[in-house]
């Protein structure tokens, strides 16, 4: 199996978009980023592309009157660049049904919270209000419900004593840039399948689909406790 063209869909700076990048530059990684694209002019992403020798394109959403247009317009940049898959990547707009159904178990997301939990925005505000002891990130394929679809792999996160959002959106990020590469490098492998909603691997090893931050290795206590 050759190595699959995808592309990167982004709105911001492009973290995840350079973990990427950065796996994609081994010869034996079968996933090849061949394209990326931003809603907005301004995106560092793009310039991290350029500098990664990848052709980036803006398709400004404000440029278009609807949903329908904006996301044709995406469609002929995907067709152009013969993609097969196709990475979201804090790409912050929502996808119609139609264009989840044309890239159905094709296309796949990021999410900073262990889902189904915390959907939406303020992930990391919303853990810290509830006294989470653990949270991570997401990687799912893409439907049309906001953060829902078949979960491929997940980044688990500890919540330290002082965290604030910030300090917790960092740590979590760490976790993303090492959760994404590896499970498109299983969708791109050829080892998921998506059964009545749920991913199988093929020859699939316990916790293979389970990141820990490095956090986890250092000892939990630094003290002697008696019971």
């Amino acid at each position: 199996m050759g190595r699959r063209a995808t592309a990167v869909l982004i709105s911001g700076s492009g973290t995840n978009l350079q973990a990427l990048l950065d796996a994609a530059r081994a010869p034996d990684y079968p996933a090849a980023v061949r394209l990326v694209i931003s809603n907005r002019p301004d995106a560092f992403g793009l310039e991290r592309a350029r500098r990664a020798g990848v052709p980036a394109v803006v398709v400004d959403h404000r440029a278009f009157e609807t949903r329908a247009d904006f996301e044709a317009a995406i469609e002929d940049e995907l067709r152009l660049a013969g993609i097969e898959l196709v990475c979201l990547a804090g790409f912050m707009r929502i996808l119609s049904a139609e264009f989840c159904a044309r890239w159905h178990n094709r296309a796949l997301n990021i999410h900073p919270s262990l889902l189904p939990a915390y959907r939406g925005l303020h992930t990391h505000e919303r853990a810290l209000a509830d006294g989470a002891a653990i949270t991570g990130c997401t990687v799912h394929f893409v439907r049309p419900e906001l953060d829902a679809g078949p979960i491929l792999m997940q980044g688990v996160v500890p919540v330290l004593p002082g965290d604030d959002a910030e300090v917790l959106r960092r740590r979590v990020l760490e976790v993303e840039h090492l959760v994404y590469p590896r499970a498109l490098a299983l969708l791109a492998g050829g080892r998921v399948r998506v059964e009545g909603e749920r991913v199988q691997l093929i020859d699939e090893q316990p916790g293979e689909r389970l990141v820990l931050h490095p956090a986890f290795s250092a000892p939990p206590f630094t003290r002697s406790h008696r019971g």
